[in-house]
């Protein structure tokens, strides 16, 4: 009885310290979300986005401690976005509980990395296609730039743990070799990327029910500036110079994206502006033809055929390109005193 009664006590002490805890920052809202394994969910145990502008409550931390290691991902900015915050924390307040955490959080990146230098979007659950190599909504490419910065010490990161150093040094040329293989090559010249992989034999895969196989033109951006950041070799400004140049000869040109009103409902659509550029989110591998997916997982080659709820509920198109080419390209060139 005794001892239940300490029990008891103690837990009410830890409990008060964690609700006095999360109640003051974020970072430390992010400490308590924090999985077993080191990574972080977008989602708890109650299938409910993480929100750190919630307060922590009994019933909210019962939830978060429910929550398991197959919730740990990459996918939205998970990870990578609570440790650049705990780094940042750090730096300001030098709490060393906010660089223990981070450090967990990088030893998870590292353990979920395969040996091809992949990374899945979820680790450890492999249901699905969250296992397939995932560069979709930038997932891999956030987790490669966190170890590039810790093996650079960039960003703040160069009072992680020197083992963590050289860890992230082997990880970030794994992975850079990754992106070089998983360059698509499209009717025998290097093109851009595709959203996700087999984690096996590194070919596109299809992911939900309206990403179908393709390329894909956002994520192939921040693959490219990736690139851009490393030390020049042939290969890399191989790839570099051959996905800018398929963005070049792929612009629709003279169009915009925006919502407009069609039948009564609000929808997006292609419409004309003269000098402007968009490229579809989605490219069919072997026509380079732009195409779009839908819910019951048919690949539509039309934009107008998409359903309503797709077209307004997924973004179709984007003028990221522009940038690319006319500043970040040429950025580098220079930087690298390249010619054109």
């Amino acid at each position: 009885m005794i001892k239940s009664k300490l029990s008891i006590a103690i837990f009410c002490l830890a409990f008060s310290g964690i609700s006095a805890q999360v109640k003051d920052t974020l970072v430390e809202k992010m400490m308590v979300y924090q999985l077993p394994n080191g990574g972080w969910g977008k989602h708890t145990s109650d299938k409910k986005n993480v929100d750190y502008t919630k307060k922590i409550d009994a019933k909210l931390l019962k939830i978060i401690k429910a929550t398991d290691n197959d919730f740990a991902t990459i996918d939205n900015n998970a990870t990578s976005k609570e440790i650049n915050g705990l780094i940042n924390a750090y730096q300001t307040t030098k709490n060393p509980a906010y660089l223990k955490s981070a450090e967990k959080g990088i030893e998870y990146l590292l353990s979920m990395q395969y040996e091809n230098g992949g990374f899945p979007q979820y680790f450890p659950n492999s249901a699905i296609y969250r296992k397939q190599v995932t560069y979709n909504d930038n997932a891999m490419i956030n987790a490669l730039t966190v170890l590039y910065n810790i093996a650079e010490g960039k960003e703040g990161f160069d009072i992680v743990d020197s083992k963590l150093k050289d860890k992230s040094k082997v990880a970030v040329q794994k992975g850079l070799q990754c992106i070089l293989k998983t360059q698509v090559v499209q009717n025998g010249k290097l093109s851009i990327w595709a959203d996700q992989y087999d984690e096996n034999t590194l070919k596109p895969e299809k992911a939900r029910a309206f990403e179908p196989v393709s390329l894909a033109t956002g994520e192939s951006v921040h693959i490219i500036l990736f690139l851009m950041k490393q030390n020049l070799n042939p290969e890399i400004e191989k790839s570099i110079r051959a996905a800018v140049q398929w963005f070049d000869e792929s612009r629709i040109k003279d169009y915009t994206y925006n919502v407009a009103r069609e039948n009564g409902n609000a929808v997006r659509v292609l419409s004309k502006k003269e000098g402007s550029s968009v490229w579809a989110r989605f490219y069919d591998i072997p026509t380079n033809k732009p195409i779009f997916g839908d819910r019951d997982g048919s690949v539509k080659f039309n934009y107008e055929d998409v359903s309503l709820e797709r077209r307004m509920g997924y973004s179709w198109y984007n003028e990221a390109g522009t940038k690319l080419i006319e500043s970040d390209f040429q950025k580098w060139l220079k930087k690298n005193k390249l010619s054109q």
